[in-house]
């Protein structure tokens, strides 16, 4: 591009404005149409018009500019207002969440929102084809349809619950990737999806689900699923250990002990905390060895489940952990 091109475009008061036939105006006063050294500057002219958009997750009509999705209003699930027009919405929510235009997306998606919460069994049975829509949108390049579509996973988890257990593995997958990147804000509304699904979801069913990505190869997927994992496992419950298996649960806890990021040790301390104060409080818990029925120390409980260096690891942390837990008592 000239210099003379760039001079006139940064100088152009329209683009600061929030309406976009304003900006066109600006750019057509300025003289600006023809190609460049470097292109075509129309092609200027429609990027900067691409980023003027209405205000999409608010209830107001007023325009807004989208600068990076960050002046995007997001409504609050508690601040949700009800559907006026069930039937009509159940009838264009798929049309709407398979659109090209990203407005008409987030407009759908807010709809999900609101029928999750209001109208659950009315939007039940299609609710498979709402979720394989809601994956697409959480893989959208543009900010605002993927925080929206993870604000809505998160409604989802709390008002189905277990009902769509089955349908959370492409979820999972996204809202951990999200979770891991450096855009603040889509991370944020990651991290509140994973909190709400391990808080809705019953640990013995979610927990098989986060086991694989503990061994991802992505040192940041293995931080997320592990502080989920820490999450899920006291929900157990004293029987629900007993029936998943303490000494596996030690046994996984352990290996994140050497991770490549604190997140990922700091969640498998927490962990093995909470295990080592079950297993010390229950004196009739049971392991995967009932071969073995005398129950010893939780010293040599844990000499004998996992290999000397493991062990090693584990007791170390033991003193300083509990310490921790008493001064903050």
């Amino acid at each position: 591009m000239s210099e003379e091109a760039l001079k006139a475009l940064n100088s152009m008061p329209g683009l600061e404005g929030n309406n976009e036939s304003s900006c066109k105006e600006d750019l057509s006063k300025q003289g600006i149409g023809i190609k460049t050294a470097n292109g075509n500057i129309e092609e200027l002219k429609s990027k900067s018009s691409a980023s003027i958009r209405p205000l999409v997750n608010g209830e107001s009509s007023n325009p807004v500019a989208e600068v990076g999705s960050s002046e995007v209003e997001y409504i609050e699930s508690e601040n949700l207002t009800d559907i006026e027009d069930v039937s009509s919405s159940l009838q264009t929510l798929l049309a709407g969440l398979g659109s090209k235009d990203w407005v008409s997306v987030c407009e759908a998606l807010n709809n999900t929102r609101r029928l999750a919460i209001y109208h659950r069994e009315d939007m039940l049975d299609m609710l498979g084809d709402v979720i394989s829509l809601l994956v697409k949108s959480m893989k959208n390049p543009r900010s605002a349809v993927c925080k929206t579509s993870l604000m809505t996973s998160a409604d989802i988890f709390i008002a189905y619950n277990d009902e769509v257990i089955e349908s959370l593995d492409p979820m999972l997958l996204q809202l951990l990737l999200k979770a891991s990147q450096d855009k603040r804000f889509v991370c944020e509304a990651a991290e509140k999806a994973l909190v709400a699904m391990t808080s809705s979801f019953s640990p013995a069913l979610l927990l098989p689900k986060l086991e694989p990505y503990l061994k991802n190869r992505n040192p940041r997927i293995r931080a997320k699923a592990s502080m989920c994992f820490c999450r899920s496992v006291p929900r157990l419950g004293v029987e629900g250990i007993k029936a998943h298996g303490i000494d596996k649960l030690i046994q996984t806890a352990a290996s994140q002990l050497s991770d490549q990021l604190p997140e990922s040790r700091e969640a498998a301390r927490i962990l093995l905390v909470e295990l080592q104060s079950v297993y010390e409080k229950f004196t009739d818990l049971p392991t995967t060895t009932p071969e073995d029925p005398e129950k010893g120390s939780w010293e040599d409980f844990c000499q004998s489940k996992l290999s000397p260096l493991s062990a090693q690891a584990v007791l170390r942390i033991k003193n300083v952990s509990r310490e921790g837990i008493v001064s903050s008592s």
